[in-house]
């Protein structure tokens, strides 16, 4: 069996939003027959809440939905992440500029924002609850559920079992 495609995603301290996108991207693939293909962590770009559950307002809105956030702990982005993730999807333009700081030239082409495959929401970034939207962690999920529908509806795509194939990093993945 071929490597999984490996996805991470990124936001400050990986307490809120990424862990929210982890769950969200891990139950769809797994909806859309990905299991096993698509493997799927979250990271922060600070250390500060290393180790740390996710947030109870982020556990507790995404619970409602149906995700479980409560095995997620809190970790900080390493270089070597850098190196085995296929695709690594930031929260805002301040978590893709501090990864791309990280990156080497090669690296970089593996560095997005989520948002990016956003279809109902025109944002380019999921904000921070807590920093820009006074707690409203409801429109998070949202936008998050958005953004990874569509990722999954294109590694379905390119991921088809018939196809047989891992997907192509060289291949532009359509954006909105």
């Amino acid at each position: 069996m071929k490597t999984p495609f490996r996805i991470l995603c990124v936001c400050m301290s990986n307490v809120c939003r990424s862990p929210t996108a982890e769950a969200v991207l891990r139950q769809l693939t797994e909806q859309n027959g990905l299991a096993g293909r698509i493997e799927v962590c979250s990271a922060g770009t600070h250390g500060f809440r290393a180790g740390e559950a996710c947030d109870t307002n982020s556990q507790r809105v995404a619970r409602a939905k149906g995700y479980d956030l409560s095995r997620i702990r809190a970790r900080r982005i390493g270089w070597q992440d850098l190196d085995y993730f296929d695709l690594i999807l930031a929260m805002d333009r301040t978590n893709l500029y501090n990864l791309r700081r990280m990156a080497t030239e090669e690296q970089l082409m593996r560095i997005r924002l989520l948002m990016d495959y956003a279809r109902r929401f025109t944002e380019d970034e999921v904000p921070d609850p807590y920093l820009t939207l006074g707690g409203r962690f409801e429109l998070v999920l949202d936008m998050i559920e958005d953004a990874v529908t569509g990722l999954v509806d294109e590694l379905a795509r390119q991921l088809t079992p018939a196809a047989n194939k891992t997907f192509d990093l060289r291949k532009e993945i359509p954006q909105r």
